[in-house]
């Protein structure tokens, strides 16, 4: 599941989403692009009230998008136990957020789709907002780290904090920090351009791809 940035105003779909989604499916990788509700949505008039939080209703998205593609994993011939998230900035919080929160499924919901985890079994988190907040207990999902060197310091020292706490929890983790690159790179050509092959890499060596 793919999260596209945007501030939490708008979402960058193409470079952060559809362009991402496609670079992955090109190399046998399902993915899928989340369009969820926004917290700080430019659409409406200044100064107007919010009607949705990342909290409440972006993370019901994500969750709801996850429990989505478990329900219709045979049809779309996805192994159930292996469907992570990632995202970009405001959408690598989300994604984040997703990771440390349950998700569990409901057993006895009417709706089948709700029955199944909205929990992902990895993550990427690619210059994640909030990632001071990011706070990984014993058993998160496996998490893939990047981001550049000259980005915020909230983000490039924030994503190095929680590559430690990552370790201190004893949870699988990869850091890229990219000299001479600053916020929102995406699959542009640079010094960061290869971040998606060695995330490709990453997956295949804890076996989220790859195998039968």
């Amino acid at each position: 599941m793919v999260c596209p940035g945007g501030g939490h105003r708008n979402l960058v779909m193409q470079k952060e989403g559809y362009d991402i989604a496609e670079w992955f499916a090109a190399r046998g990788i399902a993915a899928f692009v989340l369009k969820n509700r926004l917290a700080r949505d430019n659409a409406l008039p200044e100064g107007a009230p919010q009607p949705y939080t990342v909290e409440r209703d972006a993370l019901a998205d994500a969750q709801r998008a996850l429990r989505l593609v478990r329900s219709r994993a045979a049809e779309w011939r996805i192994d159930p136990a292996r469907v992570g998230i990632m995202g970009f900035s405001a959408g690598g919080e989300l994604a984040a957020l997703a990771a440390m929160s349950s998700g569990t499924g409901q057993p006895e919901a009417t709706d089948p789709i709700e029955r199944c985890s909205g929990h992902p079994d990895f993550q990427g988190l690619i210059y994640p907002g909030q990632s001071q907040k990011i706070a990984p207990a014993k058993g998160a999902p496996p998490a893939f780290l990047a981001c550049g060197v000259d980005d915020r310091p909230d983000i490039s020292e924030g994503l190095a904090r929680a590559y430690l706490l990552f370790k201190q929890a004893g949870v699988p983790v990869e850091l890229h920090i990219y000299a001479g690159v600053g916020h929102g790179f995406g699959l542009r050509p640079g010094p960061a351009a290869g971040w998606a092959d060695r995330m490709r890499d990453w997956l295949e060596f804890q076996k989220f791809v790859g195998v039968p």
